[in-house]
């Protein structure tokens, strides 16, 4: 089955704001293929659906930080946002065919956004032991050749120290 959105639209309407990865409520609206305003107007109606763990709106400050990225947003006076568990919320209460459709695919993004991140987190972990561990090992190299160093080094003055007294003939 054809795509009904890209994975890379999905992927770029998908911020990280409190700490947490959000999408927006006219992003997910234009997914949807319905207005901001409905979207907006159905949370609403079912507003006990979600808790702040699971959409919140942006303030005054967040909104401005993230026109530099969306610039629409700048005159905006109220946002939503909605985490991943607020998206599959939405499925719930927004209840056409596309919106199940839209709903997997995001869903699908969401997982694979944690799989890279994940990854990265276990490839810099690994990088950070090698360097431990070649660090450690770079040590005892110099050691050796410090060690070997002194075992080749040529004695300074062959001069050999006499003891007693000298009796002249």
């Amino acid at each position: 089955m054809k795509e009904l959105i890209p994975k890379e639209v999905i992927e770029r309407k998908i911020f990280l704001l409190r700490g947490q990865k959000v999408m927006l409520d006219k992003d997910l609206a234009r997914l949807y293929g319905v207005e901001t305003k409905v979207l907006n107007q159905a949370v609403k109606r079912n507003i006990d659906r979600f808790p702040v763990d699971f959409m919140f709106s942006l303030t005054r400050d967040e909104i401005l930080r993230m026109s530099q990225f969306v610039t629409s947003l700048k005159f905006s006076k109220n946002i939503n946002a909605f985490t991943e568990q607020g998206v599959a919320m939405l499925s719930s209460v927004l209840r056409s065919k596309r919106a199940v459709h839209v709903n997997i695919a995001i869903m699908r993004a969401f997982v694979k956004l944690r799989q890279i991140l994940s990854t990265h987190k276990e490839l810099a972990h690994r990088l950070k032991e090698l360097e431990r561990k070649f660090e450690k090992h770079d040590k005892e190299i110099i050691e050796i050749f410090e060690a070997i160093r002194q075992l080749i080094k040529s004695p300074e003055d062959s001069k050999r120290v006499v003891t007693g007294f000298k009796i002249a003939k």
